[in-house]
């Protein structure tokens, strides 16, 4: 398929078309899904060349057409977070050698773009290496503008990793849309219009979506779940009830202070300096005085 065509299969997806119910669907990494259930695609035009992916701390449903995820999945946990936490960032970007040459990204896609390879799920998020270095599959990535992917989105990561820690554990799924006829390519991958972050709280029963354009603006739009199936076409917690999708949730401001460093310790107290020095003085008279 010529970029023409791969430009005008996409635009066609972004025009309103009737939500299919979709079937049950089978994952062979049910561990990254709420209630072992994957998302399901429902607009029929997104699912053809679609490739599940099942990584250690993630799972990813990728589209041979746009060359980029669908979604990525993870349930993120307070001992993975603690552990990621001390983790250092080791960039490893690649392509990703499961999927055929003709439907996957390459890192020349990127070269010289002006735009980030932006993770779905985050390479903060990984409690190990060998997770941290499967993040940087580009079948993970969709090309961002760096003043997104490094503002607001970071800060929505940033957020999600916040509140899992707080509340114990999350599942969160993440992905492009691609809205309107404008859709720009950079090599043979689609630049998403849109991203988009979905949580699911166990802790609370209730879930929500952001929503972002993908360009240079910090605004975020805070949907339900059920009002991100209707404009995406995919239905990222099949799992829960029509109830749930349609309530959304309380979403933490992505622009408020988040605590996502490693810990630092204290710098020492000065009385606690000077009673070390009395100690050592009072240690040395005593040994003057024995002499």
């Amino acid at each position: 398929m010529n970029h023409s065509r791969i430009l005008m299969t996409l635009a066609a997806l972004s025009i309103a078309t009737p939500l299919l119910a979709a079937g049950p669907a089978t994952t062979a990494c049910p561990q990254h899904f709420a209630a072992g259930q994957p998302p399901q695609i429902v607009k029929a035009k997104l699912r053809p060349k679609t490739r599940e992916l099942c990584f250690e701390a993630f799972a990813t449903l990728h589209s041979g057409l746009s060359r980029t995820p669908l979604y990525s999945a993870e349930h993120l946990t307070r001992p993975n977070l603690e552990s990621a936490r001390q983790l250092p960032r080791k960039d490893s970007f690649h392509a990703e050698d499961r999927l055929p040459e003709g439907e996957r990204a390459e890192l020349s896609d990127y070269a010289r773009s002006g735009y980030d390879r932006g993770h779905m799920a985050p390479n903060a998020d990984m409690p190990t290496r060998s997770a941290q270095a499967e993040s940087f599959s580009l079948a993970n990535m969709v090309p961002q503008l760096h003043e997104n992917n490094a503002g607001v989105w970071a800060g929505i990561e940033a957020a999600m990793r916040q509140l899992a820690r707080d509340e114990g554990e999350l599942y969160v799924v993440s992905g492009p849309a691609f809205i309107g006829t404008d859709l720009k390519q950079i090599g043979h991958v689609l630049v998403p219009t849109h991203l988009w972050k979905v949580v699911y709280s166990p802790k609370q029963q209730r879930a929500g979506a952001y929503l972002i354009e993908n360009g240079t603006r910090q605004d975020w739009r805070a949907l339900s779940v059920a009002e991100l199936e209707k404009l995406t076409g995919i239905a990222p917690l099949p799992a829960l009830s029509q109830q749930q999708r349609e309530a959304g949730m309380t979403l933490p401001d992505p622009a408020a202070p988040q605590h996502d460093r490693k810990p630092k310790s204290a710098p020492p107290r000065e009385d606690s300096t000077l009673e070390e020095l009395s100690r050592a003085l009072l240690a040395l008279l005593n040994k003057l005085i024995r002499f």
